[in-house]
């Protein structure tokens, strides 16, 4: 195997943008841990980058919507000696619907998968990198952390979370030679929407889809440069930016009208 050495573990990896990212760290020789929930997912993905990178791959079945979950993927990872270099956190989910109608448990499980995860697994393989004195870290949030989310309202709060943490780890660790860079993808083309029963919003079925491979190119390159921060898609900065300048109860009055089912906006004509 012509690899490198180093390994990337990254959750989420058997579908979509994770599925994405770990193409390209195999591309560029690093060995894999890749973590999901399906096994048999994860050893159809396994044996594909396995063929075509060369690289070694170690497929992790873990639902992380379990706490004790991450500390698992740590434990099996640390178990068989191997030092994680680029942690991706990219595994996360959402939910459609108001606020009051959401099971309670579903959001707990989001807040789990979305937020606890991420720090479980920062927490554990940060320590390590600082130890050895070097690491990348790619935190997936979205541009949805950066403005209040109707109909979503949980999954936004959970990636302002996520923006938040990752910025105020960043400037702790900016002197140990660690890299910790931010990815905020807008609506793109997988499964999220799908699993979130989100598919009738109004941004999602008559919006445009961002390609995974190019959201994952976006957050790979800013990785590599040692970027901060990458918004990926000029309409996703563009967007942001609005976003910034007018006041919140006008842009979550703008987003719920954009995540509102279409048959809705229909009979509203």
């Amino acid at each position: 195997m012509e690899t490198n050495q180093k390994y990337a573990l990254i959750t989420g990896a058997t579908s979509g943008i994770g599925y994405e990212l770990a193409k390209l760290f195999a591309r560029d020789k690093y060995n894999l841990v890749i973590v999901a929930r399906s096994g048999e997912e994860l050893e159809r993905t396994a044996g594909e980058f396995r063929q075509e990178f060369g690289v070694e791959v170690v497929p992790i079945a873990k639902d992380l919507f379990l706490r004790e979950a991450p500390f698992e993927v740590f434990d099996e990872v640390t178990q068989r000696g191997i030092s994680i270099n680029a942690l991706i956190n990219n595994a996360g989910q959402g939910q459609y619907g108001e606020f009051v109608d959401i099971d309670i448990n579903r959001e707990l499980d989001l807040i789990q998968l979305n937020i606890g995860a991420y720090v479980t697994l920062t927490k554990l393989f940060l320590q390590d990198m600082i130890a050895r004195g070097e690491g990348k870290i790619l935190n997936v949030s979205s541009i949805g952390g950066e403005m209040p989310g109707p109909l979503q309202a949980v999954y936004h709060a959970t990636k302002a979370f996520v923006t938040s943490f990752t910025e105020a780890i960043r400037s702790e660790t900016k002197d140990r030679n660690i890299t910790i860079t931010l990815l905020l993808p807008g609506v793109t083309d997988t499964d999220f929407f799908n699993k979130a029963d989100m598919e009738e919003a109004r941004m999602v079925k008559e919006g445009h889809r961002a390609d995974p491979a190019k959201v994952a190119k976006d957050g790979f390159e800013a990785l590599m440069a040692g970027d901060d921060k990458i918004i990926s898609g000029f309409a996703n900065k563009a967007m942001v930016a609005t976003s910034t300048i007018l006041p919140d109860e006008t842009v979550a009055d703008m987003m719920h009208k954009n995540v509102k089912p279409s048959k809705d906006e229909e009979s509203e004509k």
